[in-house]
């Protein structure tokens, strides 16, 4: 235990000091690690305002929960758990939703046809991994949006390793003909 953690102690200071009331120790970590929770986020949600919100309350839950951070697992892992558990909780409250207002409609109308005529790869891959079921996406996300190991990945998704390979194989075989029809 003591080895993992000294791998960490960078994070674990910057912890403590922000634990201790260091605003800037905690802003540091914001800083550090907020580019990485928001490609996370915006992964899971697609390119949407409502990735900002799950992007500050990510932060805002691990300031609340600090003191459960034992420096046995990177911090950026610890907030990347942090950031799909709560973007899985937006994908579920976006799923019991039965309608969708008019603005919201207009909205997507415009984001579409914008979408349509200044689409880029990210763009497209966003459109295909918004359909693809939340277990495929979170596995294509941290795995190989992120770069997270297989071993990585199964720890922030509290899976098998196996479980990983199959959900990483699977969705691999789903996204390809979704890209396909995007991109044709």
């Amino acid at each position: 235990m003591e080895e993992v953690t000294e791998k960490y102690a960078g994070d674990v200071a910057l912890v403590k000091a922000a634990k201790a009331g260091d605003q800037k120790a905690f802003e540091q970590i914001v800083v550090k690690y907020q580019n990485m929770v928001a490609k996370v986020i915006i992964g899971m949600l697609g390119n949407r305002a409502d990735a900002d919100d799950v992007g500050q309350e990510a932060f805002l839950r691990f300031y609340r929960s600090m003191h459960q951070y034992k420096g046995d697992a990177s911090l950026g892992t610890y907030l990347t758990r942090i950031a799909i558990n709560l973007s899985l909780n937006e994908l579920k409250r976006r799923a019991s939703r039965k309608w969708l207002s008019l603005e919201e409609k207009h909205d997507s109308f415009h984001a579409d046809r914008r979408s349509y005529y200044q689409s880029d790869d990210t763009e497209v891959v966003e459109k295909a991994l918004e359909q693809l079921d939340t277990k495929y996406r979170t596995v294509i996300v941290l795995r190989i949006m992120q770069g997270f190991s297989t071993k990585e990945t199964a720890e922030i998704l509290d899976l098998p390793i196996g479980t990983v390979l199959s959900r990483l194989a699977r969705a691999q075989e789903k996204l390809k003909p979704i890209l396909q029809k995007l991109e044709g």
